[in-house]
């Protein structure tokens, strides 16, 4: 049975990457709810608001996956990491964290695999084949994110 996951949360200040990225999760068919945050706050605010509605009717989902750039004006994603690290661990989840980046710096995927919090480091454009590779690796096992459809 095919699975789907709860939601899928992208994390990046730039508008047309945001638009390109949301047409490919939803031409995965992976999740019926694409949430954007343009910016690590905003992002930091659903997570927290996501547990607190967790009950509710029409409540924001909590994320399977989060898709989170590291080069962002006011909080990259480095900042982001450590302000989520702080959040109550209800606020985690059994998030899968992919940073999606264009940064070509080594430093960053070595931080990046230092953190186990961090899942998958990928770097832009994001594509069909990126996903499915991701969403095989963490979800193919019936995850407890994910609902029959």
């Amino acid at each position: 049975m095919k699975q789907k996951l709860n939601c899928v949360l992208i994390i990046d200040d730039d508008e047309p990457t945001n638009f390109f990225n949301q047409i490919i999760v939803e031409e995965s068919g992976c999740t019926d709810r694409i949430m954007v945050a343009q910016s690590g706050q905003q992002a930091l605010d659903y997570l927290t608001k996501s547990v607190e509605q967790e009950d509710q009717e029409g409540s924001t989902p909590c994320p399977a996956l989060i898709f989170l750039d590291i080069n962002m004006p006011a909080m990259n994603g480095w900042e982001f990491m450590d302000k989520y690290k702080e959040l109550d661990k209800k606020h985690h989840g059994k998030i899968i964290m992919v940073m999606l980046t264009t940064s070509l710096f080594p430093e960053d995927l070595v931080k990046a695999k230092e953190m186990p919090e961090i899942s998958g480091y990928e770097h832009k454009p994001l594509t069909s084949e990126k996903l499915d590779r991701i969403l095989k690796k963490h979800f193919d096992n019936g995850d407890a994110y994910a609902e029959a459809v």
